[in-house]
C-alpha cells in the first residue's frame, strides 16, 4: 500500500523528528505533552495555565504532538489551546456541578454499559483517550488507568446484549475506542456482529482529530468488515480541520463509513455564529455531516466553558436558512439526571388553532398553513410495525422512565448488584425494572 505522508505544520520543537516517527500513531501516543516542561518547548504558558498544571488531583492532561502543533503559540486565547491545556478556572467549583451529570451510572445494568434509550445502548470500552478535553463529560472515570475495563466486563456487556433483543444499535465510546489495541477492537466488533438483533454499530471517536495518523489503510480495511458501521468524530473549531484530518476522513468514507460530527458549545472557543457557520461548511466539504451541537454538561472543571442556552438558540437561528439544511446540526441539552438528549431550537411556529398554524421563516417572513378539514389517522391495530414486539418493549420503557424508574426490561440472568463509577443498581424483588441505588457516589444497599 502507498504510504501517506502527512503535511501539516509542526511546532519548531518537532522539526527534526523523522517522518516515519511523526506519521506513526504509536509515536504520537508515546510522546504526548503533559507537564509544564513539555509545554514550554512549544509555547509560553500563562500564569493561569502553570497554576493549573501544578495543581494536585487535576483531570488528566495529555496532548499529542500533532494536535499541539495546531496551536498558535503566540495566542493565549487560541481555541485549540483552550480545549486541551488547563487553566486555573478549571479548579474553581460552580453552581450545579455534578459528578455524573448524565446519570449514566444510574442506567448501567452491567459495568460499562449504559442503557438509557429503548433500542440502543452506549458501550464504554476504554477509559483512555489520545488527548483529554478539559470539559470531558466522563472525567470521573476517563483518564484513570485504575478504572480500565477488563475482558470480563466486555463479556458481561456482550451477554447483556445477547439477552436484550430490543437493542438494535450499539455505540462504542469511552474514552476513545480507536485507542484500543487493534486486535481487541476487532474482537469486540466481531462479537457484536455475531448478535443477530444488533443492526447498527457506531463508534464515537476524537482520534481522527487528535491523531489522524491512526486512520491507516489497515484500520479502514478492518472496520469495513463490520458494516453497517457509522463513526462520529468531534470537531469544535475550524482550526482543527487540517489536511491530515481531511485525508483521514477521506479514507474512512472510501471504506463506506458514514461520518458525523458532534461539537460542544464552548465559551471563548466556538460561541459565535460565524465560527459555527465556517465549521459546518468545512465539515461538509470533507464529507462529515454536522450531527449534534451540545450544550456543555455540568461536569467538574467545565464551569468556565458554559454558555447560556440562549446562545445556542441564537447560533441555530443564524444557521437555519443561512446555509444548507444538511449542514445544520441539532442543538441539544443532554438533560442532567439522565433525561437524555433534548433538542432545543428557535420557535418557528408562532401560533396554532384547529384550522391553521402560523409560521415564520429565517427572514422573519410570516405565513399561515391551512390544516386539513378531514383527516383519517393511521390505524395501529392493523399495522404490522405497531405490533412489533421491539416497539412494544420501547413503549413500556418510556412509560417506565416517566414513572421515575430506570426504563428497561430485565434480561434473564441479570439480577446481580454491581458498582462502577460510583453507581449501584439492583432489581426490586417485585419488579423486572432496574432500580437505582444512588447517583454519583456509592450508597450502601439498605437491608
Amino acid at each position: 500500500m502507498a504510504k501517506t505522508t502527512f503535511i501539516s505544520k509542526r511546532a519548531p520543537y518537532y522539526q527534526d523528528i523523522p517522518d516515519e516517527k511523526w506519521d506513526n500513531w504509536r509515536w504520537q501516543l508515546s510522546h504526548r505533552l503533559n507537564s509544564v516542561e513539555d509545554f514550554n518547548n512549544i509555547l509560553k504558558l500563562t500564569d493561569s495555565e502553570i497554576k493549573a498544571l501544578s495543581a494536585t488531583d487535576l483531570f488528566r492532561v495529555d496532548i499529542t504532538p500533532y494536535f499541539a502543533s495546531l496551536i498558535d503559540p503566540n495566542d493565549p486565547d487560541d481555541p485549540i489551546r483552550k480545549q486541551v491545556i488547563p487553566t486555573a478556572s478549571e479548579i474553581q467549583p460552580f453552581t450545579g456541578m455534578m459528578e455524573d451529570s448524565l446519570a449514566e451510572d444510574r442506567h448501567s445494568p452491567v459495568p460499562g454499559l449504559v442503557h438509557r434509550y429503548p433500542d440502543r445502548v452506549l458501550m464504554l470500552v476504554t477509559t483512555q483517550c489520545a488527548s483529554y478535553c478539559r470539559y470531558c463529560t466522563r472525567s470521573r472515570i476517563v483518564g484513570d488507568p485504575t478504572e480500565q475495563f477488563s475482558r470480563s466486563d466486555f463479556e458481561a456487556q456482550l451477554e447483556y446484549l445477547r439477552k436484550t433483543p430490543q437493542v438494535r444499535d450499539v455505540l462504542l465510546s469511552g474514552g476513545d475506542p480507536l485507542t484500543l489495541a487493534p486486535k481487541l477492537l476487532e474482537q469486540l466488533l466481531r462479537s457484536l456482529r455475531e448478535i443477530p438483533h444488533i443492526e447498527i454499530i457506531r463508534i464515537g471517536s476524537r482520534v481522527p482529530v487528535f491523531m489522524p495518523q491512526r486512520v491507516t489503510d489497515e484500520l479502514c480495511d478492518m472496520l469495513q468488515q463490520f458494516h453497517p458501521l457509522w463513526l462520529n468524530i468531534h470537531v469544535n473549531h475550524p482550526n482543527e480541520i487540517s489536511k491530515e484530518l481531511e485525508i483521514a476522513c477521506d479514507k474512512l468514507t472510501r471504506a463506506g463509513i458514514p461520518l458525523g460530527n458532534q461539537s460542544v458549545l464552548l465559551a471563548g472557543v466556538n460561541d459565535c455564529v460565524n465560527i459555527q457557520r465556517q465549521l459546518v461548511h468545512d465539515l461538509v466539504r470533507i464529507r462529515v455531516r454536522p450531527y449534534y451541537l451540545y450544550q456543555c454538561d455540568l461536569v467538574e472543571g467545565a464551569g468556565h466553558f458554559r454558555t447560556p442556552v440562549a446562545k445556542g438558540i441564537e447560533i441555530m437561528e443564524g444557521l437555519r436558512g443561512h446555509t444548507s439544511g444538511y449542514a445544520v446540526p441539532t442543538f441539544v441539552v443532554d438533560a442532567p439526571g439522565g433525561g437524555g438528549k433534548i433538542p432545543v431550537m428557535p420557535n418557528y411556529m408562532l401560533s396554532a388553532s384547529d384550522h391553521k398554524v402560523v409560521l415564520r421563516n429565517y427572514e422573519a417572513y410570516v405565513t399561515a398553513y391551512e390544516e386539513p378539514t378531514s383527516y383519517e389517522p393511521h390505524d395501529p391495530s392493523t399495522c404490522e410495525f405497531c405490533s412489533n414486539k421491539r416497539f412494544e418493549a420501547g413503549q413500556s420503557g418510556v412509560l417506565g422512565l416517566l414513572e421515575g424508574e430506570s426504563m428497561f426490561i430485565k434480561p434473564e440472568g441479570f439480577d446481580e448488584l454491581h458498582n462502577r463509577g460510583g453507581g449501584k443498581h439492583r432489581l426490586r424483588a417485585d419488579s423486572n425494572k432496574w432500580k437505582p441505588l444512588g447517583i454519583g457516589s456509592p450508597k450502601k444497599e439498605e437491608e
